[in-house]
């Protein structure tokens, strides 16, 4: 047994641990003058490297008896984790950042949707509303933002863009509670970022994206995407989601816009209005209302 699987009380820790360090993804993409999908390309890259070498080297008889089942629901959620960056990514061009924001943190819903039908997990009446808080919490702080850019007419597009990034996340976040019942951390990770990586690489090309041509500077920001935002963020969700549902694991990444916009504010000096601030407030609270009723089910159980 590995520190990594130990059946300790440190779920919640790790999580919101995981939570701040991918919040610090906003301000290192804002810092970043590369295409988004160049971005998170070379981030999920970086962060595969980064922990192949441990999967190969210490799980490898684990690595190479993956059952066939496993080895494909761990590449379908690397390739639904490009997709949700890539349809996010690209809905911030058709729509405004308040009703995309908005639109992908719906994922809650369709997690808790995905775990009740596929994986026969129970969601209380108290999760519900704690989702529902959460949700309009996130929705008051994307309205907080709605007056610093004007919001284009044309925006059907952008929000069917921002929904599919929900329900692609959504299903990349149920991929890994499945898988990770049964699958080490490393070799599960290894496999997902390979994949997303891959599909990525794809888009880049299509995109007519240089894969090579950046300076020293965008190089440095992307291996700080891949260490924060990769490794210390939805790695270490993908450790959580062994211990934790895949419902309190979602709606806890609504927390992600909250520390977004605290770095925001001490790295950019960008100072959020009242609405904003109330709004993270309440997101805050939906996620205590849907994890502490689930401690409490556990602690009975």
């Amino acid at each position: 047994m590995n520190a990594w699987d130990l059946e300790v009380p440190t779920p919640y820790v790790a999580l919101a641990f995981a939570i701040f360090a991918a919040s610090t993804s906003a301000v290192l993409v804002r810092f970043s003058h590369a295409p988004s999908s160049v971005a998170a390309f070379y981030r999920v890259l970086f962060t595969t490297a980064i922990v192949a070498p441990i999967a190969l080297f210490r799980y490898r008889e684990e690595f190479t008896h993956l059952s066939r089942t496993d080895l494909g629901f761990a590449i379908v959620a690397g390739v639904a984790l490009a997709a949700h960056f890539a349809a996010w990514f690209e809905s911030l061009n058709h729509t405004s950042v308040a009703a995309s924001v908005t639109l992908v943190q719906t994922q809650p819903i369709f997690v808790a949707i995905g775990a009740a039908l596929v994986l026969g997990e129970r969601v209380s009446r108290a999760t519900v509303v704690g989702i529902a808080i959460a949700i309009a919490g996130a929705a008051a702080m994307s309205l907080g933002d709605a007056g610093q850019a004007p919001i284009s007419d044309a925006t059907t597009y952008g929000n069917a863009l921002a929904v599919l990034g929900a329900v692609t996340v959504a299903g990349y976040v149920l991929a890994g509670r499945s898988i990770r019942q049964r699958v080490s951390l490393f070799p599960y990770v290894t496999v997902v970022y390979a994949a997303c990586t891959a599909s990525l690489f794809v888009l880049v090309g299509a995109q007519g994206h240089a894969y090579v041509a950046y300076p020293a500077r965008e190089w440095l920001l992307f291996l700080a995407m891949a260490v924060g935002p990769g490794v210390f963020g939805h790695t270490v969700v993908n450790w959580v989601l062994k211990h934790l549902e895949s419902v309190v694991v979602s709606v806890s990444w609504l927390g992600e816009p909250v520390g977004a916009t605290v770095l925001a504010l001490v790295l950019l000096a960008e100072v959020p209005d009242a609405v904003t601030v109330v709004g993270g407030l309440v997101v805050l609270a939906g996620i205590y209302v849907a994890t502490i009723d689930r401690h409490r089910r556990r602690s009975r159980g």
